[in-house]
C-alpha cells in the first residue's frame, strides 16, 4: 500500500527543490534562523513564493494562514522532510492520560505526524462542521517551545484544507473545563466509534508535544 501523501506532498512537491534553496540562502546570507518567521517572509523569494501559491480569487484574512503553510514546509523540506507515520497503537499511547513528558535522546529539527485517517477530529471554525485531522506540523524554537500547524480536512476532493497554528511550552495541568479526558470525543455518536476530538488550541499544542516523544524515537532508529 502507497504512503499517504502529506500536505507537503501536495503543495510542495513541485516546487519544493525549484523556490526552498533560494529562500535558504537569502536567510544564510543575511545570517538568519531560516526557524524566524518574520525574517522568512522579508526575502524576496518567499514573497514571490506566497504569490505563486496565492489563489486568482485572493486570500483575504487567510494570508497569515498561507504564510504558515509556507514556512512550515519550508522548515520541514531543511530538517529533511521527516514524516511520523502514527499507528493506531502509537495513537492510543499518545492520547492517553498520563502520557510520559517526553524521551531521552534529539528529535529531528521538524517533523510531520501523519495520523491513521477520520481518528481524531476539531470544529476548527465555531459552529461549522467538525473535520478530521491529518497530521501536524512542528519544530522546534530557539527558546525550547514548540511551533504547532495541525492539518484538517484534507480529502482528495477537497481543494485545499484548513489549517491551525498554535506555538509555545508544553501546557502545564491541562484539562477541559467539564472534567472529560483530554482528546475525549465531543461529536454525538463518536464514542462509540473509537473516535476523538481536539477542543482547543491548547490541546492541539499538547498533541504535538506528545509527537515528539515519536520524533526522538525515530531519530534514534535512523542512528
Amino acid at each position: 500500500m502507497d504512503p499517504r501523501p502529506t500536505p507537503f506532498d501536495l503543495v510542495f512537491h513541485e516546487l519544493a527543490d525549484a523556490r526552498f534553496p533560494a529562500i535558504r540562502d537569502a536567510l544564510a546570507a543575511a545570517g538568519h534562523d531560516p526557524r524566524d518567521r518574520d525574517a522568512f517572509l522579508l526575502t524576496r523569494p518567499a514573497v514571490e513564493l506566497l504569490r505563486e501559491l496565492r489563489p486568482e480569487e485572493g486570500v483575504g484574512e487567510g494570508m497569515d494562514h498561507l504564510a504558515a503553510i509556507a514556512h512550515h514546509g519550508f522548515v520541514h523540506w531543511m530538517a529533511g522532510a521527516v514524516v511520523l507515520p502514527v499507528t493506531l497503537a502509537e495513537l492510543d499511547l499518545i492520547l492517553a492520560d498520563g502520557n510520559p513528558a517526553d524521551a531521552e535522546g534529539d528529535a529531528p529539527a521538524a517533523w510531520y505526524a501523519q495520523f491513521p485517517e477520520m481518528r481524531i477530529w476539531a470544529q476548527v471554525v465555531e459552529g461549522d462542521v467538525h473535520e478530521p485531522l491529518d497530521g501536524l506540523f512542528a519544530h522546534a524554537l530557539p527558546d525550547g517551545t514548540l511551533r504547532v500547524l495541525g492539518v484538517f480536512g484534507l480529502h482528495p476532493d477537497r481543494a485545499g484544507f484548513s489549517v491551525v497554528e498554535v506555538g509555545g511550552p508544553r501546557p502545564a495541568a491541562l484539562a477541559r473545563e467539564d472534567g472529560r479526558p483530554l482528546f475525549a470525543p465531543a461529536m454525538p455518536g463518536a464514542e462509540a466509534a473509537g473516535l476523538h476530538s481536539i477542543t482547543g488550541a491548547e490541546e492541539l499544542l499538547e498533541l504535538g508535544w506528545r509527537t515528539r516523544r515519536l520524533a526522538r524515537a525515530a531519530a534514534a532508529a535512523a542512528m
